[in-house]
């Protein structure tokens, strides 16, 4: 398969839509070595199917010589995402993290080249943030935007608990 074959692939095969589509395909013309970020948190001892999806585009981009960051969300898996939740999930411990850390790598590079990937944990930035620190991040985001969320609208609407914790999680993904 010739490269711009490779380029019509990873743009075309397994994918609903792409944003600034004409932006992509030119950098991935250009030459130029891109940075293709995934974070993913550990939220259970294994890697979600669905997460193959993305883990294969990002061998495609690897294939394509980009460098892969992975990034383990293992402070915001803590926390908890909300994003696709119809109540409050559970705060998990930093040992729940880390046995289920345990077979992550082992499974994502069965898809992922381990020498083109890159790795980084979450909690390296935003374990040491302050008080003061989290304070100026919020202040640049208001309640309605997250209230806006569909999940959210219908938990509050329904008068289900939303607690702020869960109001800090973008924040933090962000």
């Amino acid at each position: 398969m010739t490269k711009d074959e490779k380029i019509q692939n990873l743009l075309q095969k397994g994918v609903v839509e792409i944003i600034h589509k004409d932006h992509l395909l030119k950098a991935l013309k250009s030459g130029k070595k891109l940075r293709v970020k995934l974070g993913i948190d550990p939220t259970s001892p294994n890697i979600h199917i669905g997460r193959a999806v993305v883990l294969w585009k990002l061998r495609a981009f690897q294939e394509l010589g980009h460098q892969v960051v992975f990034i383990v969300g293992d402070f915001t898996g803590q926390i908890g995402d909300t994003s696709d939740k119809d109540a409050e999930r559970p705060m998990l411990s930093e040992a729940e993290i880390k046995k289920n850390l345990k077979t992550y790598f082992e499974q994502a590079y069965k898809i992922l080249d381990k020498k083109k990937t890159e790795v980084h944990y979450n909690s390296t930035w935003l374990k040491g943030l302050g008080f003061a620190e989290i304070g100026r991040l919020a202040n640049m985001f208001g309640l309605h935007e997250f209230s806006s969320r569909e999940n959210i609208a219908k938990r509050m609407n329904a008068g289900k608990r939303v607690s702020l914790r869960e109001l800090l999680y973008p924040l933090m993904q962000g």
